[in-house]
């Protein structure tokens, strides 16, 4: 075992996303706002931050019901500036409104975000980097990547020998679909 794997073994915030969560495939538009939210506020901090405020942040962004935070306005931004429990950096909350407005033209366009993404599967990272920056702000290339790989779309998100890599391939996730039909991955 290596990376993650190796260090989420009994620390009592990193297991519970690594069994539970991170490289499971999502298909609610709300949960994947989330995890793309929470990815962009990691930028420049540990993840186990953002474990920690998590629940924060979940009663912060309204439950990241996506067309609740699309309608923040300055009241919203000026609260969620002053709020402790979550990361109080003005670009990232733009982000979080601005990307769940960006969030609800897809859901018109595509039906759903869930819909958006998987309209563009497979694609190797640095394309999906691309358009990501032409979508949504605030979406580098180790955003989008960890954002991508924790809910399935992109591989890497355990080793082959972790017990939780046999659980992720009875989820099937949609990178491992594009492998069986031959698509090779270059991260």
């Amino acid at each position: 075992m290596s990376g993650y794997c190796k260090v989420a073994i009994d620390h009592p915030w990193h297991e519970p996303y690594h069994n539970e969560h991170y490289g499971h495939p999502i298909d609610d538009d709300n949960q994947l706002f989330e995890r793309l939210i929470l990815e962009i506020n990691q930028a420049g901090l540990s993840w186990l931050t953002i474990l920690k405020r998590q629940e924060s942040f979940r009663k912060a962004y309204s439950g990241f019901v996506i067309a609740k935070v699309a309608k923040y306005g300055e009241k919203d931004r000026a609260r969620l500036l002053a709020d402790e429990g979550i990361i109080r950096n003005r670009l990232k909350v733009d982000a979080a409104i601005e990307n769940a407005r960006r969030i609800q033209a897809l859901q018109k366009s595509h039906g759903s975000f869930g819909g958006w993404i998987a309209t563009h599967h497979p694609m190797v990272k640095a394309d999906w980097v691309k358009l990501f920056k032409k979508t949504f702000v605030f979406t580098g290339g180790e955003i989008v990547g960890e954002f991508l790989m924790s809910i399935g779309y992109l591989p890497g998100a355990h080793a082959d020998d972790c017990p939780v890599f046999k659980k992720i391939k009875r989820l099937n996730p949609p990178w491992m679909q594009a492998v069986r039909k031959g698509m090779a991955y270059r991260l």
